[in-house]
């Protein structure tokens, strides 16, 4: 998948967390989330940058998203602790950091695993490909349909949220 695509499929993930974020009384953590899924949403995809990695190999498997979740987790409880936080506060937003980050990798594979050349999602464990085939990353339909999925389901989330 292409930005645009990638970008729909976080936002499809998203619109559930946001929606539960949003009715337990934590907009602010619901826009950060999302905000984070949005920002990250292509990291994966660097890969085609760093000489001697294949493209969609380590970056995207489920190790990548462990990864990228702990980075997320330790990061938001470290500025939690020095922000005076107390430590329940501290380890449950670290808990969220490891969700919002692990999430983001996974949402990146579901866009690729919907193209031909698939992902092998638990490598080093299996080489084994795993694909749906449904259309190439390049196809423009695929991508704004996909887009334009993710923007609804974020807007009726957001709309149901508040009229629940």
């Amino acid at each position: 998948m292409y930005r645009l695509g990638h970008w729909g499929v976080s936002l499809l993930v998203f619109a559930p967390l946001g929606f539960t974020l949003v009715q337990a009384g934590s907009p602010e953590l619901a826009f950060v989330a999302g905000a984070v899924m949005c920002w990250l949403a292509m990291l994966p995809d660097y890969d085609v940058r760093i000489p001697g990695i294949s493209h969609r190999g380590p970056t995207h498997t489920l190790l990548f998203a462990a990864l990228v979740g702990a980075v997320g987790g330790g990061g938001a409880f470290l500025l939690a602790s020095n922000a005076g936080q107390t430590e329940t506060t501290a380890l449950t937003l670290g808990a969220f950091g490891f969700a919002v980050g692990a999430l983001t990798i996974v949402a990146h594979l579901l866009g690729d695993v919907l193209t031909p050349m698939g992902i092998r999602p638990l490598w080093p464990l299996s080489s084994r490909k795993f694909t749906l085939s449904l259309w190439t990353a390049d196809n423009t339909l695929a991508n704004y349909g996909l887009f334009a999925v993710g923007v609804f389901a974020v807007a009726a989330a957001a709309y149901l949220s508040v009229a629940i």
